[in-house]
């Protein structure tokens, strides 16, 4: 039907090159069916922008090839949320690393050793796989996977260098991040004027917001930092507790996630108010269900111990006439003779009783010099 359209407007308007490409993209369906009104999985555009945002249904679309089937589900929208913030959270943590590095002078270049090389080298192969796999028929799949492989090896770079107390070099971090951000650009995921990450919530081309809050938020950092320290060294837990509700309660609020790190400034970062709210929201309730999932523990081995400390005390021979269901004569020791139908044990099934037996004087023994001695 296409090409018959192509030939038809052709022939009408005289042009050998009407169309130069054909872009037949594949299927959407809902959580594995077709859309339809009589299924009543029919969602808008309108419908879907109110349960995620615009950034994060695009990341979906750019997360699958154009040509093959695409499944609208809750698994799905979760990839493109956990890609989102793969992304910003790289982009976050390169600017904490520009703003601790000078941005002028000397200190603003430092040497590349065989880590930077590796990264740099790193660098240039996942350009060369972007472009690429975008020259390949518009593959936006394998090149978020090449983007995705490429901020990974520049998190574990930055995880190395800060393990062994080294600073990361912050012009091939930036040049990386800035790289990514035009991308991001081009895929229509970022429509401000940052040069790297994604656009802050509240933040206008007119005022920068990071620029103008960040030496505050340093400030108060720095200020608290230095009176945790001071609270540790003392050991003041109602300060510590302070601090703790700056860095858990009030900057979320704000848009602010503060993030301690030992023997170092902490990491500011600005992100989503409400983002931050839902990252609170959820970090209680898995501390809640840990705290109950210890409780539980605790309760069960309380209900062990008290179950072993139970069968402790009984003396061994008495241990059998409890089981009445399955003995009906006994020794003058308590051991089963007869079964329940009054046939005589076999020697084997009294070698295995002998053995039980012989267990259950010897706790019963340990129960009775523990309990002499706490007398």
């Amino acid at each position: 039907m296409l090409l018959l359209f192509l030939f038809i407007s052709k022939a009408y308007y005289n042009n050998d090159d009407w169309v130069k490409y054909f872009l037949h993209a594949g299927h959407l369906t809902i959580e594995g069916c077709k859309m339809s009104k009589s299924l009543k999985n029919f969602i808008s555009i309108k419908d879907a922008l109110k349960q995620h945002s615009a950034r994060q249904i695009r990341l979906m679309f750019l997360l699958h090839s154009w040509k093959d089937t695409l499944d609208y589900s809750t698994a799905t929208m979760e990839i493109a949320k956990g890609f989102e913030k793969f992304m910003h959270e790289f982009f976050l943590n390169v600017k904490d690393v520009l703003r601790a590095s000078p941005s002028s002078g000397p200190g603003a270049f430092c040497k590349w050793n065989e880590e930077e090389i590796k990264l740099n080298n790193s660098y240039y192969e996942g350009k060369t796989k972007i472009h690429q796999s975008l020259c390949d028929s518009i593959d936006t799949r394998s090149a978020m996977e090449a983007m995705r492989l490429l901020i990974t090896q520049c998190n574990i770079y930055i995880q190395e260098k800060r393990s062994s107390k080294q600073v990361p070099n912050a012009k091939l971090l930036e040049g990386i991040a800035k790289y990514l951000t035009r991308l991001m650009k081009v895929f229509g995921a970022i429509s401000g004027d940052e040069l790297i990450g994604f656009p802050i919530a509240g933040g206008t081309q007119n005022a920068n917001v990071e620029e103008t809050v960040m030496p505050y938020l340093q400030t108060l950092s720095e200020f608290r930092g230095q009176v945790r320290k001071i609270a540790r060294e003392q050991k003041s837990m109602d300060i510590l507790k302070l601090c703790d509700s700056l860095r858990d309660d009030v900057l979320p609020e704000l848009g602010v996630r503060l993030e301690d790190r030992e023997g170092v400034a902490a990491v500011i970062k600005l992100d989503d108010r409400e983002t931050l709210l839902k990252e609170r929201e959820l970090a209680l309730k898995e501390a809640e269900k840990k705290r109950k999932a210890k409780e539980e523990a605790k309760r069960k081995e309380q209900e062990r111990q008290a179950a072993k400390d139970a069968q402790r005390r009984i003396p061994p021979q008495e241990m059998f006439k409890k089981e009445a269901d399955k003995y009906s004569q006994f020794d003058d020791k308590g051991m089963p003779t007869h079964d329940k139908k009054g046939e005589p044990l076999s020697a084997k099934q009294v070698k295995k009783l002998a053995k039980a037996y012989q267990q259950q004087e010897k706790l019963h023994n340990d129960w009775l010099k523990s309990a002499n001695n706490g007398s």
